[in-house]
């Protein structure tokens, strides 16, 4: 059985189409990269698999079930199975990065178990936040707060938390943007690493297309909030690349952040 199934799914923020009506079907332990300029509705997307969208029209299905025929409670419970990594995570300032890790375990964990987790990680708690902390060159930062942490360091707190959560389902939204590109690839190693290691789920947007082309099997790429192709990154042409990248091929750069977006043409990045 598909993990996920999308049929026809629309999504709206008031008169505005998010996500132009899709179908596509994600099957267990699949590696899913989705590519797209800025604003083509990579994070609506995700967000709509994490069940935190209600769907204008059209049904997604997680595991069989019908997220959005479900009660509230029942929902909840879903959304258990899954986890999303935001590419800007909203984590407390004076939080611990121990904590911030943990949180990841707390769905599904008892109140005496999530408490502790939060206020007084016993050994084995925090031994389980340093090793995925240490994977991704962060082990040192362990017993800092938030505050103290940089964009890119954030962001890999953000992947480590998905690294010790029990979900099944994996969802990343732009984990690489605030790091150097050495680094980018060695977290996403890791994460691809993690999930096939733990039978996970991976769905990751991206901005790098080198890295979605080489390092995944299969990447879906939205346009303005279509759906314009779904498939393994060999057939992924220079023509499709051209219209997937419209929009950002017909910008003239205004800050420096826009340079490693336009630094070579996306018809070379897949090839």
């Amino acid at each position: 059985m598909s993990l996920l199934v999308l049929e026809g799914l629309r999504l709206q923020a008031g008169a505005r189409t998010l996500i132009e009506p899709l179908s596509l079907r994600i099957e267990p332990g699949e590696q899913v990269a989705l590519i797209g300029a800025s604003g083509a509705g990579k994070t609506s997307l995700l967000h709509a698999l994490a069940l935190a969208s209600r769907p204008a029209a059209g049904t997604l299905r997680l595991g069989g079930q019908d997220g959005w025929a479900l009660s509230s409670r029942e929902r909840h419970q879903l959304r258990r199975t899954l986890m999303l990594a935001p590419q800007h995570p909203p984590l407390p300032p004076r939080q611990r990065v121990v904590t911030a890790v943990l949180a990841g375990r707390l769905p599904g964990a008892s109140v005496a178990r999530s408490l502790r987790m939060l206020f007084s990680p016993d050994q084995a708690q925090a031994r389980l936040a340093f090793d995925a902390l240490d994977r991704l060159e962060l082990g040192a930062r362990l017993w800092s707060r938030v505050d103290q942490l940089s964009g890119g360091e954030r962001q890999r707190v953000a992947v480590a938390r998905l690294l010790v959560s029990q979900a099944r389902l994996w969802l990343a939204d732009e984990p690489l943007s605030a790091l150097d590109p050495q680094r980018a690839q060695r977290v996403l190693a890791v994460l691809q690493d993690a999930a096939r290691a733990q039978d996970r789920t991976l769905v990751c947007s991206l901005h790098q297309v080198d890295l979605a082309c080489r390092l995944f099997p299969r990447v879906i790429a939205l346009r303005q909030g279509r759906l314009v192709y779904d498939g393994p990154p060999r057939d992924l042409g220079a023509r499709q690349l051209d219209e997937i990248y419209a929009d950002l091929l017909n910008e003239t750069p205004s800050t420096p952040d826009d340079a490693p977006m336009t630094a070579a043409p996306p018809q070379a990045m897949c090839r």
